[in-house]
């Protein structure tokens, strides 16, 4: 489901026209859905970039809303006849705020996101900056990383993903820092807020940083988060625990993004044709400097990188934070 209906992504250096989709229109969709009963077998939401207060509440009516349908159907059905794979709701959250000190939505968001929307997540991505907005924790080391990181624990996500970090003693390097707080499921409230919880398994991985802008590197790393710590999860049958192997997800995630983002890379440098423009591209341009052929250029290479989505590499490897 869109939340904004532009002619480009906001990237280019022209600009874009479009509308910014409220509220009400998604509760709108969400209702034709629940009248042809589509809505029955949602097992993940998956939101990014929203650009108003109106949307953002809306989706948190519409997780909530599932939810609580998902829990009186099984609630009015006899064990034997309910679904076997179906699994409660699982939010994954990407709060899309800004980046590099800049906001890309209205600040005022931040305080819907930290009381409305994080509170029912259960997995929450923000870069650096995001962290930092929804925390106000400044981020200069690892340990401040793991702080900002059980300060989002707080507001209920069981795992954390910040999902950009460049560290003043390493600027050429990008890590991202992982924490998982064990959720031990309570039958009788399924809620997740609800569970009790073990202490946070912190894992970190680093990579190169790539010169260059890239715009959607966000939205494919929270996707393949969904994907990969579904992959790599199980619940216990004799606590009812969830287990995720986070090591082997985050490790799946960071080597599929770095080949698409090398290969995208390789792509713009090597001079290529854009429309009537050709580009040779530099590592110290960016996309508002080099105009339009430059951030077609760096559109990230999905389709040619499928096999390293599909079966990602294994080049960086992730190591645990005591």
């Amino acid at each position: 489901v869109n939340s904004v209906q532009f002619s480009n992504h906001t990237g280019y250096p022209g600009g874009w026209e479009g509308h910014v989709l409220k509220g009400d229109q998604l509760r709108q969709l969400l209702a034709g859905l629940q009248r042809n009963h589509l809505t029955h077998q949602i097992n993940h939401v998956l939101t990014g970039y929203i650009g108003s207060e109106s949307f953002l509440e809306a989706v948190v009516d519409v997780v909530q809303g599932i939810r609580n349908r998902q829990k009186t159907n099984r609630n009015h059905q006899p064990p034997q006849q309910q679904p076997q794979q179906q699994q409660p709701l699982r939010y994954v959250c990407d709060p899309v705020l800004g980046d590099d000190g800049k906001f890309y939505v209205p600040s005022e968001l931040v305080q819907v996101y930290k009381q409305r929307v994080i509170p029912i997540a259960d997995v929450v991505t923000p870069n650096q900056f995001e962290t930092e907005q929804l925390t106000g924790i400044s981020i200069a080391s690892l340990p401040q990383a793991r702080t900002a990181c059980n300060a989002l624990h707080a507001m209920g996500p069981s795992l954390v993903v910040i999902t950009s970090l460049v560290l003043p003693d390493h600027p050429e390097t990008l890590t991202v820092v992982a924490s998982w707080q064990r959720q031990e499921k309570q039958e009788e409230q399924p809620d997740h807020n609800n569970n009790t919880s073990s202490p946070p398994s912190v894992w970190s991985i680093s990579c190169p940083v790539l010169p260059g802008r890239f715009t959607g590197t966000g939205d494919l790393f929270a996707a393949l988060l969904l994907a990969h710590t579904c992959t790599n999860a199980a619940t216990t049958h004799k606590d009812n625990a969830s287990v995720l192997d986070l090591p082997r997800a985050l490790e799946q995630v960071v080597n599929t993004m770095y080949a698409v983002i090398e290969r995208t890379h390789r792509y713009a440098s090597s001079g290529v044709v854009v429309g009537d423009a050709v580009d040779k591209l530099d590592d110290n341009n960016d996309a508002n400097s080099s105009g339009t052929a430059t951030t077609r250029a760096r559109e990230l290479q999905l389709i040619q990188s499928k096999r390293d989505i599909e079966c990602p590499p294994q080049r960086f490897r992730a190591v645990e934070l005591k």
